[in-house]
């Protein structure tokens, strides 16, 4: 029998149970205020273009697609892994990356009557965070064939 089917049939659901709940806490908590550096520190330097928001969410994707690539290689979303997960993938990566930001800023841009520029930082975001996930992921795959011993 797998360990993932060794679960307490009694138990809450992952998504409730509270060490759960504290994890996806603590990570988001930790991801917005990276965040939040990230766009003060942005503000005062580059402004004029939301560098940040562009900046965290090609960070976050490169991190989570890293994350779970690695994760999955090491085995099944039980135990630590799972906790991991919940704590950098959902909680870190889940505050830190902001698609509402995105989106606004997109929207405010066409607003100003930018609509190009609104474009090419939509189309670019896009094309960058796809692209850091896809190393993100790769880098994670390498990793798990190391750990096991095995080429990539």
């Amino acid at each position: 029998m797998a360990a993932s089917d060794m679960r307490d049939p009694d138990a809450p659901p992952v998504h409730l149970q509270p060490l759960s709940l504290l994890l996806v806490f603590a990570g988001g908590a930790f991801g917005t205020l990276a965040r939040f550096g990230a766009e003060e520190w942005a503000a005062t330097r580059v402004p004029g273009w939301p560098w940040a928001t562009w900046a965290v969410n090609i960070v976050g994707s490169l991190i989570l697609g890293a994350l779970m690539a690695g994760l999955a290689a090491a085995g099944p979303d039980t135990g630590v892994r799972q906790r991991i997960r919940l704590l950098a993938g959902v909680g870190f990566c889940g505050g830190l990356t902001t698609y509402s930001a995105f989106a606004g800023e997109v929207v405010a841009r066409i607003d100003s009557g930018d609509l190009a520029i609104a474009i090419v930082y939509a189309a670019l975001t896009i094309v960058a965070c796809v692209a850091a996930a896809a190393a993100g992921h790769r880098l994670g795959v390498v990793w798990g064939a190391r750990r096991r011993g095995s080429p990539s």
